[in-house]
């Protein structure tokens, strides 16, 4: 500006001095260094507003770069934790199966040994009977023997039939010393009527199953540490107590036989043994 400002101030005092052709090229030329100045004017400030645009565009990159890093660390340690925790699942999913595992194998071993136990009560006790029933109640085996062939009505006192088969019992249980044996007693709804000895349904049903224990006990030598008394009174009938036929399935006797799994496989493998087809199968291991 000042140099345009300069020419200007020559050209006026130079007007005096110069022809008017002179002076028309002179203006002509100042017109178009101001067309030139003024062009270059309007690019300055359109290069001044890119470079501020760009300038934002810079700054708006600056910030999003440093989001994404930010991201960027933020999903590393997120990979990391999301990485430890997939493998502590892996882990937790490996140990349950092995557990499940483990929980089928000695199921199948308890099955076995169930088995075996039915297999052998049922060959010594024998099945001609049908007052005596020899099955599996929630896995663990039972010998249900009926009231009549133990008691008479209203008496805790053993019948001599009943001690044949509390002797085939006691068999089983003294070739198998870790056996547990439970003798459970149960009654009709019949209320107790002149008997000074017993009290109620509760007392008679106990004092069934301690009477069969000392049989067991004191004359077959079953040891006491394996036997336990309980009675149930009239409360888990197997069938209404509705008729004479009902209440005389519902007095019974219970003897529960209780055998520890890790006792039991030298009978599990002579028992698989026995089975057609069995005498080349692996022996089952300890």
């Amino acid at each position: 500006m000042k140099k345009i400002m300069i020419t200007l101030s020559a050209l006026a005092l130079l007007t005096s001095c110069v022809s008017k052709k002179e002076y028309a090229a002179l203006e002509a030329k100042n017109k178009e260094t101001q067309d030139l100045l003024n062009t270059c004017t309007v690019k300055l400030n359109s290069c001044l507003e890119e470079k501020a645009g760009l300038k934002a565009t810079v700054d708006g990159l600056k910030e999003t770069n440093q989001h994404l890093i930010s991201t960027s660390k933020d999903m590393t340690i997120l990979s990391t934790k999301g990485a430890e925790n997939i493998e502590k699942a892996l882990e937790s999913i490996k140990e349950k199966d092995l557990k499940i595992s483990r929980m089928q194998d000695a199921l199948t071993k308890k099955d076995s040994v169930t088995l075996a136990v039915v297999t052998s009560l049922k060959s010594v006790v024998g099945m001609d009977d049908k007052d005596i029933e020899i099955n599996v109640d929630k896995g663990v085996v039972f010998i249900s023997i009926s009231d009549k062939m133990l008691f008479k009505s209203g008496s805790y006192e053993v019948s001599d039939k009943a001690k044949g088969v509390l002797t085939k019992v006691a068999k089983v249980i003294n070739d198998k010393p870790d056996f547990e044996c439970m003798v459970e007693g149960h009654t009709d709804t019949d209320v107790l009527k002149g008997n000074a000895c017993l009290i109620d349904n509760w007392d008679l049903s106990v004092k069934r199953s301690t009477a069969i224990i000392r049989i067991l006990s004191n004359d077959l030598g079953v040891k006491p540490e394996q036997l336990i008394a309980a009675g149930r009174s009239s409360f888990v009938p197997l069938v209404p107590n509705d008729s004479p036929e009902n209440k005389s399935k519902n007095r019974r006797t219970r003897i529960y036989v209780m055998p520890k799994i890790d006792q039991f496989y030298d009978m599990v493998e002579k028992e698989m043994k026995k089975q057609p087809g069995a005498a080349t199968s692996a022996p089952v291991q300890k």
